[in-house]
């Protein structure tokens, strides 16, 4: 893979932000960000619910010219506005290669992508927007498994895919598949950033991580990451943390 990254710099223009005291600018993720270097391969934001790394996700997703519910650059649906206005006080740093193909994954929005996917088909003119999908209706298939058809059969290469918290609808050996499918696409120069809860798919080797936390966002390395740690000390010794998560 080149190592000039499609997407190289997420900068927040914080002299437009009239208050950090109201959301979004109030979550940790996003009340002391400056900039944020991604990674040319894989970049991971991980950190506790309601720390911000998924609404900065999307943030870069729409400054990207996504769909803020998901999908290509050519998705124009909304089912309800949700997004929230932090995409107008970022600016994305571009490297000088254009990417060929891309996307944005929402796993708590996904349905809707299929839904729009259905409506467009029942259009006029042009091949099936299913058929890029492998064919067979995404809603025809269980939540992991549309994703999975996403990953293997839409993503082309040559891309910026944006993926938040894609472990959602699969079991840890999709999770897996998923990492391995992650890693062909790096191969096939191709650009991932993910918001993400699971040790397995933020074990990339060639990544970065920030992690979203009171302090803000930091770097972290996946061995201290606390999703990787807990896992860790739970599986050692599954019996004496029952013990004391089963105290009264």
């Amino acid at each position: 893979m080149n190592s000039s990254p499609y997407v190289s710099r997420v900068t927040l223009l914080r002299d437009k932000v009239d208050s950090f005291d109201r959301y979004p600018f109030s979550l940790p993720a996003v009340r002391s960000l400056e900039r944020i270097d991604l990674h040319p391969k894989v970049t991971y934001f991980v950190g506790e619910n309601g720390s911000g790394k998924s609404t900065l996700l999307e943030a870069i997703a729409v400054s990207l010219g996504f769909n803020a519910e998901g999908g290509t650059k050519n998705f124009r649906f909304g089912t309800r506005r949700s997004h929230s206005e932090l995409h107008e006080y970022l600016r994305i740093a571009k490297g000088i290669r254009q990417p060929r193909d891309g996307f944005f994954l929402r796993a708590e929005s996904f349905f809707n992508v299929a839904t729009e996917i259905e409506k467009l088909d029942e259009g006029p003119g042009g091949p099936p927007v299913i058929d890029s999908y492998g064919g067979r209706s995404l809603h025809e298939q269980s939540h992991g498994e549309s994703f999975l058809a996403l990953m293997t059969e839409r993503f082309g290469g040559n891309g910026v895919y944006i993926l938040d918290e894609p472990e959602a609808a699969l079991s840890p050996q999709r999770q897996l598949a998923v990492l391995s499918r992650i890693h062909d696409l790096v191969l096939d120069d191709s650009q991932f950033v993910i918001a993400t809860h699971s040790p397995i798919l933020m074990a990339y080797p060639d990544a970065r991580i920030y992690l979203c936390s009171s302090d803000g966002v930091t770097e972290v390395d996946y061995e201290d990451t606390e999703h990787f740690q807990v896992t860790r000390a739970f599986l050692a010794n599954r019996e004496r943390m029952l013990r004391v998560l089963f105290e009264r």
